[in-house]
């Protein structure tokens, strides 16, 4: 289970930049997919061998002066709450500001360990002046320069050495781990229990590692797998205001955490920018989809025009990754909520095919030689060969060519259609590699 570090402080002092330089060794894996405005607040870091998800929480605060002091203070206590560790922001060449003195007051009571990173540190005689920090009673202010990368080996280490160890839980790698999410309201919660009914005891909760997931697991109706549900553990002390932000941090964990993610939308409301939001969280963590269109009992009409209409706007708004099932359910009145579960292991195994490298061969050779990539500056390209890569998180392929840098994203996708086409792998996103011969 990866901890969740967020990086806290008041605008302007270095909160993206660092942010991106310190994920910036996962950009090239990440495909950076417009549509989310808020898509760079979440990614990944990875150091000395160790990975962990950062969070900045610069992109969610809504600009206007009046509240927008209490925006900070709202984010920065929800990232108390949330996070394994925080970094908190301040700028050298300002010294402390009010507001500094502010957030620094919220994040002395939380019993998180806390790195104050004094940022824009670019040259010696500006170390001197971040001994101002001290009076916010953080402890030693940490010297760097994000937009040089000044001191942040040394502050990775340091938050290497201060995240919490691994507790090992006793959890059965083995079996699938399913997580529910979806943005406040949607129905995760009355799914969940509708799932697990009130034979509450034939369910066996384990506690989560680290921190807040909680693994529910469910094993009758030829069904074994882990419901893994981070939801309402923790006090929601006043974040109405902030529902989002506070919602996707809590998604963040859950879908780290599980294999397939079975997201939920109001049919009520259609798809929101939050759903996409999460969604984006899913598609960059490579994990397994179910899409669950839930309080369908509330809509009136529900004629196949009205379903396929809705399907067309769930895979046109994800688009390119369309590939996954779409189930139409009411947790109330219980109706399809077998055929969610059904789905979501169906999508399980899906996500852990193997195909044979002769099945294989055999199938995409002659697709590839029929439409071959486009020659590229009078080079042809040849692919003869491909196979897929054992022991992979997800289905991945790596297709051999003469001249694998020529060959196009477009083509790629191609490749990854015809082959949905051929073997079952709806729900499951796939790599495909393009590799020298």
């Amino acid at each position: 289970m990866g901890n969740l570090v967020a990086i806290v402080g008041r605008p302007n002092v270095g909160k993206s930049t660092l942010f991106n330089r310190l994920t910036q060794s996962r950009r090239a894996i990440v495909s950076d997919v417009a549509g989310t405005t808020r898509d760079r607040q979440y990614g990944k870091c990875e150091w000395a061998g160790k990975e962990f998800s950062i969070v900045d929480t610069g992109g969610w605060v809504v600009n206007s002066d009046d509240i927008f002091e209490d925006a900070i203070r709202r984010q920065v206590t929800i990232a108390t709450e949330e996070a394994d560790l925080v970094l908190f922001l301040v700028d050298v060449q300002t010294g402390v500001t009010d507001l500094d003195a502010d957030v620094a007051q919220i994040l002395r009571k939380t019993k998180l360990p806390v790195i104050l990173v004094s940022n824009k540190t670019d040259n010696n005689e500006q170390q001197y002046y971040a001994a101002d920090f001290y009076r916010l009673g953080l402890g030693d202010p940490f010297c760097i320069s994000a937009v040089t990368g000044f001191g942040t080996g040394d502050l990775l280490d340091k938050v290497l050495e201060e995240l919490p160890t691994e507790e090992a839980s006793g959890i059965d790698e083995s079996i699938p781990r399913f997580a529910v999410v979806g943005r406040p309201n949607a129905g995760k919660s009355s799914i969940i229990n509708a799932f697990i009914g009130e034979e509450r005891n034939i369910v066996t909760n384990i506690a989560g590692t680290t921190r807040d997931s909680i693994y529910t697991r469910y094993n009758k109706f030829g069904f074994d797998f882990y419901l893994v549900d981070t939801a309402g553990i923790r006090r929601k002390n006043k974040v109405s205001e902030d529902l989002e932000f506070y919602s996707v941090m809590r998604a963040i964990r859950a879908i780290e955490n599980s294999d397939v993610c079975i997201l939920m939308i109001d049919a009520t409301r259609g798809i929101e920018a939050q759903d996409m939001n999460i969604f984006q969280l899913i598609q960059k963590n490579n994990k397994s989809l179910v899409v669950v269109v839930n309080k369908w009992d509330l809509v009136e009409d529900k004629s196949q025009v009205v379903i396929s209409t809705f399907e067309n706007a769930i895979r046109q708004r994800m688009a390119p990754f369309t590939d996954f099932p779409i189930v139409f359910s009411s947790a109330i009145t219980k109706q399809r909520i077998f055929k969610v579960l059904e789905t979501a292991k169906q999508v399980y195994l899906n996500r852990k095919a193997r195909i044979g490298t002769s099945k294989l061969n055999e199938v995409m050779l002659p697709i590839i030689e029929a439409t071959p990539p486009q020659s590229v500056k009078g080079k042809y390209i040849k692919i003869k060969y491909c196979t897929q890569v054992p022991d992979t998180q997800i289905p991945t392929f790596v297709f051999y060519a003469n001249l694998p840098q020529y060959v196009k994203e477009q083509y790629r996708r191609f490749l990854e259609n015809q082959m949905r086409e051929h073997w079952e792998l709806t729900g499951t996103p796939i790599n495909i590699f393009i590799r020298q011969k």
